[in-house]
């Protein structure tokens, strides 16, 4: 069975770590809240206008972040490696800084003086999956350890990292192990500068990617699925939390999960069906050789391929969300039914 797709280099679908309170703060912020040392602690951190470096350019989770933190008065910095997309940042009321993450020199220039950096990993190209010459693990790997010397360079003390659901392993989870490795090489950072690991879930916006087989085949087809619950997580609800973060006051390491919607595989199939016109679009299983035969023939790079299906795969069982479901957080406002409105709206374009 033919099999195309776009897929999206950012995959997301949260490790208990040894630095002093990390297991308070960690146990806590499933919750939505972290622990402050006073009200007069907490009011200065939401009151303070303060400079903030936006790494992601405007991308899904970044736009948002960066409107809202403008319209809350703050002073924001957006890298990007694009030059063309100064002019957009500047629309918004943010400073563009025009650079590359591999660029350790630009970013820890770009840090100085940032009373909180936003760091998140994206490899830029919508095809890097296909590049039979890239390893992407050992690439994403590399720009977290450019981030950990830009940091250090800089003299940066708050930091908050877009991570992903599947960081409390590097065991099993695929593609997903690089979030793994980025946040054991952010937690070598000196015990001074205060980390915030954020971990989302699978996008909404992944679910673009079904869009080819349900036009030919009138179905979804993965090597997971069924009955068992998947939680999804939409963008706003990232860049929401990630604003409210920011404001908040930093201590030490902590982490905190980020979800919208918790649904089995068949009611979101139903749900985009009845939204596209399709009630009876299914959701179908299918081996994980046969997947990695379809990503194969889709030109995947072999590696990539393998590691997407183990990464899909350790979903079945809910092996993946095993740290999710102990550590469970507040569900965002974003339901799947809200955004099959922009699915359909995708899907009939």
């Amino acid at each position: 069975m033919g099999f195309s797709a776009i897929f999206i280099t950012k995959f997301s679908l949260g490790l208990v770590v040894t630095f002093a309170n990390t297991e308070f703060a960690y146990n806590n912020l499933r919750f939505g809240y972290t622990c402050f040392l006073n009200a007069t602690d907490f009011c200065i951190a939401k009151n303070k206008k303060m400079k903030i470096t936006i790494t992601g350019s405007l991308g899904n989770i970044s736009k948002p972040l960066t409107k809202d933190l403008v319209q809350k008065g703050h002073e924001v910095t957006v890298i990007s490696s694009k030059a063309e997309r100064a002019k957009d940042i500047e629309a918004i009321g943010a400073k563009a800084a025009i650079g590359t993450m591999e660029n350790t020199d630009f970013l820890a220039a770009t840090f100085k003086d940032a009373d909180v950096v936003y760091a998140m990993e994206t490899l830029g190209n919508p095809r890097a999956f296909f590049d039979h010459d890239l390893d992407v693990t050992a690439a994403i790997t590399e720009i977290g350890k450019n981030y950990k010397q830009a940091i250090e360079q800089s003299g940066a003390k708050k930091v908050i990292h877009l991570s992903s659901i599947g960081a409390h392993t590097n065991k099993g989870n695929g593609l997903l192990a690089f979030h793994y490795n980025v946040e054991n090489i952010l937690n070598e950072l000196p015990g001074d500068v205060s980390v915030k690991f954020m971990r989302p879930v699978g996008f909404y916006y992944n679910m673009f990617a079904f869009i080819p087989t349900i036009k030919s085949h009138n179905a979804i087809f993965s090597n997971y699925g069924g009955d068992e619950i998947e939680p999804w997580v939409s963008p706003i609800d990232i860049a929401s939390v990630i604003s409210e973060e920011i404001e908040k006051p930093f201590h030490g390491r902590s982490i905190r999960y980020i979800a919208s919607d918790e649904l089995s595989t068949n009611e979101v199939a139903e749900i985009l069906g009845n939204a596209i016109g399709k009630p009876d679009l299914k959701w179908i299983v299918i081996p994980d050789e046969q997947l990695l035969n379809n990503l194969l023939s889709a030109g995947m790079n072999p590696q990539t391929a393998k590691l997407f299906v183990e990464m899909n795969a350790s979903r079945r069982g809910s092996v993946l969300y095993e740290d999710y479901f102990q550590h469970k957080p507040i569900l965002g406002k974003t339901k799947v039914k809200d955004f099959a409105k922009e699915f359909a709206v995708m899907y009939n374009q």
